[in-house]
């Protein structure tokens, strides 16, 4: 008889292009497992909106393997334990996961037995490629060069059309792990649908806008992004299904969407060679930034103000409410939103990378720790330090003026370009702003400048 084959998933939520999946069909009975896992060491804790997305994104993946006569198991602690343990009671012969880059996972796959990894979190495997001298890129257009050359990834697979289960013991139930957060309660305020039908539905949605997405995607007022990014990091579909998909739909005119994906891979390239890209600096020149202190009294305020949205500059505002309204900010305003923080507040990135890690249902570790990174100027592929965005040319060039008026009520009876503010002494209850854009730009200017003294 062939022995039970388990199936860890983590951040691979889904049955179709998934390659631990299909290997442990075609050995034997199969036992899905999800493990809960706070307490290995490393292991961040996921923030709240991630929490709440792993929790219907659970939910979803069950019903798909109840539909197929199984079930998901569930259990908590230790990944390497729990996991030994499972092995013992069920006589496993192997455990099939798919390899992620978090830092904190080859310490525990080590510890964990019979464990067989396979590929298909990213298009290319990071460390893949390499460059012309044989060393792992840190700049993204040589490394876009090498993907493109490299070939287009394998066709996506489909999910088994069906899958034999083994007896699973007994495991948790979902409603008791406390997943959704009661403060803030999200429960009824975000519109997403998690899990892979969810995913699909995404990226259907998304393809009449393909063509446009070069043109549209930096003007917020207007739904010309995907906002796949948090299926994508649960991984409810794979990146590689969404390169066919888009391709088949639009050739190369969909190029500048899988370029996307191809970053998405470089910021798993750059994870693997700075484990600790959420901590500290890529650049170490940039630890001695002269940081407003946050601990209490005017820096604490400034820090709220911009985690509240009422800095009194309307496009910031606007991005950090529809953050907190729906786990999700347009890409063009998460830039302008973290350029305030870090350069007009003078406010450590990480206290912005960490708010970002609880809000975003997105909340990948490579994706936003290269994004907080970039926008500081220490990231080893990132934007020149002397790059401030100004929230208000920002929001006039992007004609951000509808999506100001959606997330900022107090703003919206304003007429065409007021509404991008400033507004010296507020308006409807809407604050001045927190600090003049000119003295920010040159304290800011000063600050980077002291560094290369």
């Amino acid at each position: 008889m062939a022995e039970t084959q388990i199936i860890w998933f983590r951040q691979d939520l889904r049955l179709s292009d998934q390659a631990s999946v299909r290997a442990a069909a075609a050995a034997g009975p199969v036992l899905a497992v999800f493990v809960l896992d706070a307490q290995s060491v490393g292991v961040r804790p996921m923030g709240g909106a991630s929490r709440w997305w792993l929790h219907h994104s659970l939910r979803s993946l069950d019903a798909d393997l109840r539909a197929m006569g199984g079930a998901l198991l569930l259990l908590r602690g230790r990944s390497d334990l729990v996991l030994a343990e499972l092995v013992a009671k069920t006589g496993a012969a192997a455990i099939h996961a798919l390899r992620h880059g978090e830092p904190w996972w080859p310490a525990i796959e080590a510890k964990v037995p019979r464990l067989v990894l396979h590929d298909g979190a990213t298009l290319v495997p990071p460390g893949l490629l390499k460059t012309k001298t044989g060393g792992a890129f840190r700049v993204f257009t040589p490394f876009w060069r090498a993907h493109t050359s490299f070939g287009q990834p394998p066709r996506p697979l489909p999910a088994p059309r069906q899958i034999a289960f083994a007896e699973a013991p007994t495991g948790d139930q979902l409603a008791d792990w406390g997943l959704l957060p009661a403060q803030p309660d999200w429960a009824d305020g975000f519109d997403w649908t998690p899990g892979e039908e969810g995913a699909r539905a995404a990226l259907e949605a998304f393809l009449p806008r393909l063509q446009a997405y070069d043109v549209r995607r930096d003007f917020p007022s207007e739904p010309a992004t995907s906002s796949l990014s948090p299926h994508l990091h649960f991984g409810e579909i794979s990146a590689a299904a969404c390169w066919h998909v888009a391709t088949d739909a639009a050739g190369e005119a969909a190029t500048p969407w899988t370029r996307q994906l191809v970053w998405r891979d470089f910021a798993h390239e750059t994870l693997a060679q700075f484990p600790d890209s959420a901590t500290r600096a890529h650049r170490p020149q940039f630890e001695h930034m002269p940081w407003t202190d946050v601990s209490g009294g005017d820096g604490a305020a400034l820090l709220k103000a911009w985690q509240t949205g009422r800095t009194g500059y309307p496009l910031v505002d606007a991005g950090m409410r529809q953050l907190w309204a729906t786990g999700w900010m347009h890409n063009r305003v998460r830039m302008v939103a973290a350029s305030f923080l870090v350069k007009h507040l003078l406010i450590d990135w990480r206290e912005g990378e960490r708010w970002f890690w609880d809000t975003l249902v997105d909340a990948d570790l490579p994706n936003n720790a290269m994004g907080w990174q970039w926008v500081m100027g220490s990231g080893v592929d990132s934007a020149p330090y002397y790059r401030i965005f100004a929230p208000i040319g920002q929001s006039e060039k992007f004609d951000a003026g509808d999506y100001v008026r959606r997330w900022v009520p107090e703003l919206a009876r304003l007429k065409g370009a007021a509404v991008h503010g400033p507004f010296e002494r507020g308006v409807n209850g809407y604050p001045p702003p927190i600090i003049d854009h000119k003295f920010a730009r040159e304290r800011a200017l000063a600050a980077y400048a002291g560094l290369k003294a």
